[in-house]
This record gives C-alpha cells, structure tokens and sequence, in this order.
C-alpha cells in the first residue's frame, strides 16, 4: 500500500475490493477445473430384468449410467470388480467381507465397512455411507433396482466372450480411476497370457471341465456367444482357454450336467480340469475334489494314468473369475500342462 499518495483512503477499499474480485476468479477457475478434472464416464450394458430367476429366460434392456470420475467411497459386491479395482492401483470402501478371498483383501481400506453378502445387501447399511459409485455383477444383478437408488450402479457382470468382458470392465474401470494406462497394460499382459495357455492347449489333446461338489460330478460344457454369468463361468476353460471338448455337445452327451464316474471312462478324455465346489464356497466337513475322484473307476482313465487330471484354483474359477489378478492365477493354472 503506497501511504504517499493523498487517495490512499479511497485505494484501500478499492484494492480490497479488487484482490476479493481476484480472489473469486481463482477460486471460481480451480472450482471449474476440479470439475473438468472429476467429470463422469459414460457405462451402458445390457441389464437383465430377470437377474435372480434362473427359471425366467433373461429379458435385456439397455441400461446407461453416469458415474464419477475418481470417486472416493466405492462399494462392489462384485469379486472381479474389486479385483479389477485393487489391479489398477484404486481402493474399495464396502464390500461383503465375508466373501472376500484372502488374496484381494490387500484392496480393502484399511476401515472398510461391510455390504452384505453376495447376493443380499445390506441396503440401510449401504445407504448410511453414502458411497459415490456401487458396482454389482453376476450373483449380485438382481440388487440394481434398490441399490441404483442410492448411488450410480454399474452391473459388470459377464455375458459371452470372457477376454471381450475383462477388457470392457478394466477399461471402464481405468477411466473411472483415472488409471487408463495401467488398464491398457493390465488388458495386454493378460491378453498374451491367455494366448500363450491356448497355444499349449491347442497341442494338449481333449478335455472335460469337471464340478466337483458333495461328492458328485458335473460335467462343464463351452457356453457361447450369449451365456451368461453363469454359463460363462462353466465354459471357461473351453471358451477362454481353448480346451478341446471331448466330444462335440457336452450338455446332450450327459443330458444336462451331472455325470457318472462311468461317464468319465466313457468319454476318456486326455485331461480333466477340476474345481471343487465344496472348496471354493468353503463347505464345511466336504470330501476335497481329489479324493472323490481317488476310486478304481477314475484310475484306469487316460487322464489319471497320464498323471493329467489338474486341480484348478477353485476361489478363482468359481467365485472370481472376471478380474485381472484372478486372470492371472487361471493362467498358471492352464500353463501347468506346459511342463
């Protein structure tokens, strides 16, 4: 302030008013950045109206949602989303711990409060923490309706091509993260792994996806363009691995899914790829996968005597699948064949 000119009383006043007036812009220009920077991406999928009857056949609607850019206080009851999430260097707020497998705990917050479970929400619960972005997908679909209610919901669930899904999800999720690189190198690393285990299945001869659960046996079938969730999950390791089935039609071979030891001699096929159910959803007292199939009748298969009946990781085949470290582990699991 120059105290030597005679209009210093009138310049006070008129500086003030003018470092106010400046101060605004500033704060007005930051607000408006802030917002530039925030912003919202676009997600649109198809969402099932019947999500939850798996009686009804799926009526799809096409369903877009806006959700915040960087948000801070997401909740997934989704497993491969918050694996997707943790991947890309973002952190998850809620979600039903319980369910959480020890291995994605690490993209937790450290308070992380509790969801429900995956198929039930605890909806007051979610309301009361009033999240910024909610992801659901696969056995949580069915929660959009309440859930959307409270904050932008995105259902990430997989319907056909499972590589298509994962790179669909991880890039959406990037740009919602602000972590578009890390998806485009998350997205190519476990592309070329994938390639690299059909590469080995490809000279690996037949295969048949097995269930194992309460000591009886499904057999896992290709699942196609338009499966679902639920499908997609099942055909995995023929859809997304190359597995060559051991015979054409897996579902008319064994009139559905359930299957007989016998049927497992009878198709004789070059490796069986095994998930226990029982393990994976933590059955408690469950006979394990393998000594269920420990019998004389299992013993004389190609596939026993050829020591090429592989135990799949059983967390990350039934429950997860979806995610990118999760992609991850299934391809180490493929690759044992490599030897």
């Amino acid at each position: 302030m120059r105290a030597v000119r005679p209009l210093t009383a009138v310049a006070l006043p008129l500086a003030a008013v003018l470092a106010l007036s400046a101060c605004g812009e500033d704060t007005a220009t930051e607000t408006a950045a802030a917002g530039e920077d925030a912003g919202t991406v676009s997600f649109t999928w198809d969402r099932n109206l019947n999500a939850g009857d798996e009686d009804a056949d799926p009526e799809l609607e096409e369903t877009t949602v806006e959700v915040p850019k960087n948000p801070e206080n997401i909740v997934v009851f989704d497993m491969a989303s918050l694996d997707t999430i943790g991947a890309l260097g973002g952190e998850v707020s809620g979600a039903p711990l319980d369910s959480v497998p020890d291995y994605l705990e690490k993209y937790l917050a450290d308070d992380a409060y509790n969801v429900g479970t995956l198929f039930e929400a605890d909806v007051i619960g979610v309301e009361a923490e009033q999240p910024d972005l909610i992801v659901i997908g696969g056995r949580s679909s069915a929660l959009y309706d309440e859930l959307s209610e409270i904050a932008p919901t995105v259902d990430l669930s997989l319907r056909g091509s499972y590589l298509e899904n994962l790179e669909r999800n991880a890039t959406f999720l990037g740009e919602v993260l602000g972590a578009e690189a890390e998806a485009e190198a998350a997205i190519a690393e476990v592309t070329e792994g994938i390639e690299e285990a059909r590469a080995v299945t490809a000279d690996a001869g037949t295969g048949l996806g097995l269930m194992v659960s309460g000591g009886e046996l499904s057999a896992m079938a290709p699942a196609g363009e338009s499966s679902d969730a639920r499908g997609a999950r099942g055909g995995l390791i023929y859809d997304a691995f190359g597995v060559q089935p051991v015979v054409d039609d897996i579902k008319a071979a064994t009139h559905g899914e359930p299957v007989s030891f016998e049927f497992l001699l009878q198709t004789n096929p070059d490796y069986l790829w095994v998930v226990d159910r029982d393990a994976a959803t933590g059955e408690e007292g469950a006979q394990a996968a393998e000594a269920v199939l420990d019998n004389e009748i299992v013993k004389q298969t190609k596939a026993a005597q050829d020591d090429q009946i592989v135990y799949l990781d059983p967390v990350a085949w039934y429950v997860v699948f979806g995610g990118i470290d999760t992609t991850k582990i299934m391809i180490d699991d493929v690759l044992q064949i490599a030897g």
